[in-house]
């Protein structure tokens, strides 16, 4: 893999002079503990007396537990404890509709379901005390399609679900086949995406311990307290009974945001066994019973005016759930209508049903519905840019939203360089010389993508607030609830309360989530943390510094207002009677205000709350203070011979306002990019009675560097108003077009265009072979 990179250069963008710090490449805090392998990871949690916990699985997709039989499991020594969904609260609990047991009560839905546990001395003894319990089942018809769960007379999933619809909305704002009627080209098509795992190098997991009537469970959660809240539900506690703790996390993705059992169950088989339990899925456990994203099938109905502007868009998106929801339905929402915030569109309708299938559950993953919906709606622009004779960069330039603009569901874009990142990746892959000296089998193809920073939907509140202490020392504590989950975002807090206090980032730490301890967070999703959790860090350390100068002004005489800290140094001017400029390091003025009589430490408290609306049950509203922008361009060679699709080049332009810290914005939009080429190409399993074959990486074929194209990325000069010294989200939006912009370019390359992910050579050769025998 070859990578360009367009660095970040000076600190005036014309909207704001930014701190020296903001804009450079600061080395990451935790760099060193995780080179070193000090980093204390889910599985690297180790208590007194502590016993290891296994799962046993249903191997059907539809069934009734007739009986379990767990005396075999209980007899084999070094077994402390064998649990099933009689041991549990029977609480149902799920992020919006709840729908899960613990462990399955009556009925598995899924294979993978969760039917039992075990607790033993060592993680071999569980493993083998959990093949040892007999678990009788009657077999049911189960529904293992979309097709199948919403035929007329289909077996429920859920009793309480007629139709195996968990979820369903429409809209139709500004009449849409009225505009219809008046477009001279309309296009039209159907596409299908797949389930994509997460495949985190680190696995889900837990330890449990109680002391009393309460839990502390160290988890590898995304979110720490929307986890407790759900925690606390299924197992039937009061809030106050427990406590999270964020380990470190090796990956999450989306997969670790609190939506499985696995720590319910160790927190269960804990109390059970009145010591401390640690529960890790194994990668098995992983691909049968995680949430990997949302397979849906959109058809998508695009009219324009004969020059080329947009009039009306029209979607029918059917997700399938799988056997329970998670925060599926919030997904549906996204993917069904953040796209529309793109393009300058008269009119939108959409039909949106979230069904039931006797699948693994589905959930949140890196771009939440997203890139479903630029997979399916980026190529019906693609085909309209055909139909129509216009190149697709000159399209999108027709029709993108600008600064100013509000979508059809009232989305209001603060910034937006959308226009720029557009020409910013048709320059960087070329497109005029490549389209100029066309080679053989060679396609290219360019789509767009907006994402949120931060997202109102876990009720009406989508804030954070943050703690900034200044120690006597002169270095600063950040206490925040906000968390670190492989992206650097503590040390992009870190470089945040650096920059306002006038501190080195090496002389600030950033805490780890511990709902006991550290102030409420929402936790890493929807691409929040640097605009929400860095607005509240910046007003914690505005309010500290706020402090710091106004005890300097006492000590060194000198006004609050004329004073500033610098290389962690309060300065000020000289004096009007002949004194000197003063100085004094930060550490000695929180001292000297400390240690006196009704002396005071300096705390400085922030929040901030996304300035943004709760949508309603037609998903109208603004769900976004700030929205984030891409547009990517990529060139492909298909093997005529086999239908092999080699990725050659990618360009990816950025508008994330300022970007604070390159080389990790950088590093975020690689990794974007890269599983969505998996998600285009490679990742996939076979399927027999509802479950993977193989359920392991020999089988799920992750993109690897061998396959990686040459990348350009860019960033657009760009300054959100709201966000924390201009800056906003980056970490999705990368990933959201690729799937699009790889199939519109094997369409260009050999004129087979793939309906449904993933893109495989197969497909791409029965394709031209069809094409030869209609010529």
């Amino acid at each position: 893999m070859s990578t360009t990179t367009v660095p970040v250069t000076g600190l005036d963008l014309g909207h704001a002079v930014l701190p020296p710090l903001i804009g450079s490449a600061v080395e990451r805090i935790d760099a060193l503990e995780k080179v070193s392998g000090r980093a204390s990871y889910a599985a690297d949690t180790r208590l007194p007396r502590m016993l290891f916990g296994a799962v046993v699985r249903s191997p059907h997709a539809s069934a009734r537990i007739v009986s379990i039989d767990t005396s075999a499991a209980e007899r084999l020594p070094g077994v402390h404890v064998v649990i099933t969904g009689a041991d549990t609260a029977q609480v149902k609990w799920g992020a919006f509709r709840p729908d899960l047991y613990p462990l399955a009560v009556d009925y598995v839905r899924y294979v993978g379901d969760d039917v039992a546990a075990v607790a033993a001395r060592d993680i071999e003894t569980a493993r083998r005390a959990a093949e040892l319990v007999v678990v009788e089942y009657e077999v049911l018809p189960a529904v293992l399609s979309l097709d199948e769960a919403l035929a007329e007379g289909a077996p429920l999933v859920h009793e309480n679900t007629p139709g195996n619809v968990a979820h369903e909305f429409s809209f139709d704002r500004g009449g849409v086949e009225d505009w219809f009627e008046r477009s001279d080209v309309i296009v039209e098509g159907t596409w299908q995406t797949a389930r994509q795992w997460h495949a985190s190098i680190e696995t889900i997991g837990c330890t449990a311990e109680w002391s009393g009537d309460r839990v502390s469970l160290w988890v590898n959660t995304q979110t720490p307290f929307l986890a407790r809240q759900r925690y606390a539900t299924a197992l039937g506690l009061p809030l106050r009974a427990v406590r999270v703790v964020q380990t470190e996390i090796g990956g999450g993705f989306g997969g670790k945001s609190g939506d499985d059992n696995a720590s319910v169950i160790c927190a269960i088989l804990a109390r059970r066994t009145g010591r401390a339990v640690q529960l890790m899925h194994t990668r098995e456990d992983e691909f049968l019973a995680s949430h990997p994203r949302i397979p849906m099938r959109y058809k998508v109905r695009l009219g324009f005016t004969s020059d080329g502007l947009v009039t009306a868009k029209d979607i029918e998106v059917t997700a399938d759930n799988g056997a329970y929801t998670g925060k599926a339905q919030a997904v549906l929402g996204a993917a069904t209508v953040r796209h529309d915030a793109l393009f300058n569109y008269r009119a939108v309708r959409a039909h949106s049903r979230l069904v039931y299938t006797n699948l693994v559950p589905t959930g949140a993953f890196r771009g939440f519905g997203n890139p479903s919906a630029d997979w399916a709606v980026g190529q019906a622009w693609d085909l309209a840019a055909d139909r129509l004779g216009i190149e697709v960069p000159d399209l999108f330039l027709l029709n993108a939203v600008e600064t100013g603009s509000v979508s059809p569901h009232n989305h209001k874009i603060t910034s937006c360089e959308l226009k720029q990142c557009i020409t910013m990746a048709a320059k960087a892959i070329d497109w005029a010389g490549k389209r100029a000296a066309p080679k053989p089998n060679r396609g290219l193809a360019m789509g767009v993508s907006v994402h949120v920073s931060g997202r109102r939907s876990f009720g009406d509140y989508d804030g954070s607030s943050a703690i900034v202490r200044l120690a006597e020392d002169g270095r600063a504590v950040v206490i925040v609830g906000e968390g670190e989950i492989g992206t650097g975002a503590r040390t992009t807090l870190a470089q945040i309360a650096a920059a306002e206090l006038g501190l080195a980032v090496a002389d600030v730490s950033v805490t780890r989530p511990d709902t006991d301890l550290t102030t409420h967070a929402l936790g890493a999703l929807a691409s929040r943390v640097t605009y929400v959790a860095g607005n509240a860090v910046k007003r914690a350390a505005e309010h500290a510094c706020t402090q710091l100068l106004e005890a300097a002004a006492s000590q060194l005489g000198r006004p609050a207002s004329q004073l500033w800290v610098e290389d962690g140094v309060v300065h000020g001017p000289a004096g009007s009677e002949g004194e000197g400029p003063v100085r004094s390091p930060v550490g000695a003025v929180v001292r000297a205000a400390l240690y006196r009589p009704d002396g005071e430490p300096i705390v400085g408290v922030g929040s901030f709350d996304n300035p943004s609306e709760f949508p309603d049950q037609s998903r109208y509203g603004n769900e976004s203070g700030a929205y984030n922008f891409a547009a990517e361009a990529a060139e492909v060679e298909v093997d005529p011979e086999t239908g092999a699709v080699t990725v050659v080049e990618l360009a990816a332009a950025v508008d994330c306002g300022t970007v604070l810290n390159p080389p990790l914005a950088e590093g975020q939009v690689e990794g974007g990019i890269a599983q969505g080429i998996g998600m285009a190409l490679t990742e996939r399993f076979d399927w027999e009675a509802g479950a993977p074959t193989k359920p392991n990486f020999n089988d799920y074929k992750l993109p690897t560097a061998g396959i990686m194209p040459k990348l350009h990325i860019e960033f657009a000069d760009s300054y959100e108003p709201t966000g924390p010294f201009g800056a906003k989200g980056v970490g999705e939006i990368s990933l959201d077009p690729v799937p699009s912009i790889i199939a519109s370019a094997v369409a260009d390359a050999v004129g087979v265009r793939i309906h449904e992910l993933p893109i495989t050579a197969e497909k791409i050769f029965w394709g031209m072979e069809s094409k030869e025998g209609d010529r």
